[in-house]
């Protein structure tokens, strides 16, 4: 995947393929593999690939994005029925759904059919378009990464592309969420994670296997929504906290600043478009787009705003329509009120606040830095709060973000315990992505730790050594959770070859009083390596369903169980 190339709509990707004939779709992996490597150049609203010194393909996005097929033309003899337009749309990002995209109007969402009060029942579109996506992730699931080409991408997004149109915003979304996790997986993005494409591919599976039983709330909340509808919210005093910032997987780059009122709500005032690293870096000296204020994303996070006229979605953005008017404000620091109070909340009910659907899942800690921990993904920052010991994570990986610059030095900063802004991720052991600190050194500020880059003469002069990983005492429940993400990577077939732990892993878990992980796994293993044999003794293929149910058990278990043992970690 090249973040290069502007966005392509799922439908547009699905078409080009499906144009293709049997033997264009073969080579179609390969096609990818070559365009990979190719200059390219934009001119306006076209990106050019050249394909050899003669012939080129463009990708034409007027709005930002490929929204046509039309829009992707090449200069070859075989156009339009050629491998190079199928290729260039399948190495582009899939373009956001409308619920992902920015809020451009602060009047509210006008209601899908699919979202009327009276509509209790999934309709039969969408009972259709449910299968059509389980059949498809199911298809992702058994062929791993590695199996899963651009062809089984393409039934993807077309399943998604159908899932939308029936009303079914929130299995679409979280399709084109797979698609982009595969293609960062196959290309070697270092911002890939395997964690990422297995909570995308078990939300798609779990929402597309309940909806046909849902009824009621439970129904809508599986439908989701095609935008954001904004609700009046009168006239707002706002005080910044953080900015931090946006760099997805598919594309999309930019800042958002934390802001809060007098009674601890959360707001959220985004900046997010097509782009890469460098808007990320520079969308924090961009102005606010919320009224005809000229406050910057970096100064308000120090600031405040008046808001007259505000219009705010479920999950505390501020549209930004014509009506809205703000004006700056002063700001305070973190221990004055209004903001020391967010502080004071306990932590039991930050994390579970942190851990409800929806949540942006901030905590608000005083920490002391006690050094940094080395593991597998990298070194992190050790840090204790109120007797705990947490380890504090960069956000991005990205070197054009001082993420993890920032997190090395403020391992100097030892015995001074300071405030920060983080966001909870749950594991079995305490542990949270760190967002802003105050600066050790300056009283009353705070530095954005993904876009204020902290020198060595901010910080005292020694820094500590990084230090193995402490053992943790931990269950057990690893053993499935890593069959799980082995089966996401490698297919079925990473559960059928010898020493896959078909045996011991089950009895290991049984033996430390976790049964029900025993069973799943089990199962696991047995659904993906059991044939039964035809009339004439052939074997006959696997059983996809009984294969894929079992890994959405074992994958919904885990995540359950993750959540109980965070709880814990934090609380213990």
């Amino acid at each position: 995947m090249s973040t290069q190339l502007p966005p392509v709509a799922p439908e547009v990707t699905a078409a080009l393929v499906e144009a293709l004939s049997p033997r264009l779709r073969k080579r179609l992996d390969a096609g990818i593999a070559k365009l990979a490597g190719r200059p390219v150049d934009r001119e306006g609203d076209t990106v050019r690939i050249a394909v050899d010194d003669t012939t080129y393909v463009e990708l034409h996005a007027p709005d930002g994005a490929v929204t046509t097929p039309d829009a992707v033309r090449c200069g070859c003899l075989l156009a339009p029925d050629c491998l190079h337009r199928a290729a260039a749309a399948s190495s582009a990002p899939v373009a956001e759904l409308p619920v992902a995209a920015e809020p451009l109007t602060d009047a509210p969402a006008q209601p899908q059919d699919s979202e009327a009060p009276d509509a209790e029942q999934p309709t039969p579109d969408q009972l259709a378009a449910a299968r059509a996506v389980w059949s498809a992730a199911a298809a992702v699931l058994d062929a791993g990464v590695d199996g899963c080409g651009a062809v089984l991408q393409a039934e993807l997004l077309r399943a998604a592309h159908t899932a939308r149109l029936a009303g079914l915003h929130r299995v679409a979304a979280a399709s084109s969420s797979v698609v982009t996790a595969l293609r960062a997986a196959r290309s070697a993005d270092p911002a890939y994670r395997l964690a990422d494409l297995v909570a995308a591919l078990g939300d798609v599976l779990a929402v597309s296997h309940r909806l046909p039983s849902a009824e009621g709330p439970e129904l809508a909340a599986l439908r989701g929504t095609a935008r954001q509808p904004y609700r009046p919210d009168g006239s707002l005093r706002l005080y910044g906290l953080c900015t931090e910032p946006v760099l997805t997987a598919n594309g999309y780059a930019g800042a958002v600043t934390w802001t809060t009122d007098a009674h601890g709500r959360l707001y959220q005032v985004p900046d997010v478009a097509p782009g890469g690293a460098s808007r990320a870096v520079g969308a924090a000296d961009r102005a606010v787009r919320l009224g005809d204020t000229a406050l910057t994303h970096r100064e308000l996070s120090r600031a405040g705003l008046a808001v007259s006229g505000a219009t705010v979605s479920p999950t505390g953005r501020l549209g930004a329509g014509a009506k809205v008017r703000a004006v700056r404000a002063p700001g305070v620091d973190w221990r004055a009120d209004p903001l020391d109070r967010l502080w004071r909340v306990p932590l039991v009910d930050q994390l579970a606040r942190a851990l409800t659907p929806d949540s942006p899942g901030l905590l608000f800690l005083e920490v002391t830095f006690t050094g940094t921990v080395r593991e597998s993904a990298g070194d992190c920052l050790l840090a204790t709060s109120d007797g705990i010991t947490l380890r504090l994570t960069s956000a991005h990986d990205d070197p054009a973000l001082p993420h993890r610059d920032n997190l090395r030095l403020l391992a100097a900063a030892t015995d001074t315990p300071l405030r920060v802004i983080a966001r909870l991720t749950p594991a079995a052991h305490p542990r949270a992505t760190l967002l802003a600190t105050e600066h050790p050194t300056i009283a009353g500020t705070h530095v954005d730790v993904g876009l204020d880059r902290l020198q060595k003469a901010d910080l005292p002069s020694h820094t500590p050594a990084p230090r193995p990983a402490p053992p943790a005492d931990e269950p057990p429940v690893h053993l499935l959770v890593r069959r799980v993400h082995q089966t996401a990577a490698g297919g079925r077939r990473a559960l059928t070859h010898p020493g896959s732990g078909a045996v011991t892993d089950p009895r290991h878990l049984a033996t430390h009083g976790l049964p029900t992980a025993a069973a799943l796994l089990t199962e696991l293993h047995s659904s993906a390596t059991t044939r039964s044999r035809d009339a004439f003794g052939r074997l006959l293929p696997t059983d996809p369903t009984r294969f894929t149910e079992a890994w959405l058990k074992a994958r919904e278990y885990t995540v359950a169980l993750e959540r109980a043992l965070c709880v814990a970690g934090w609380t213990a």
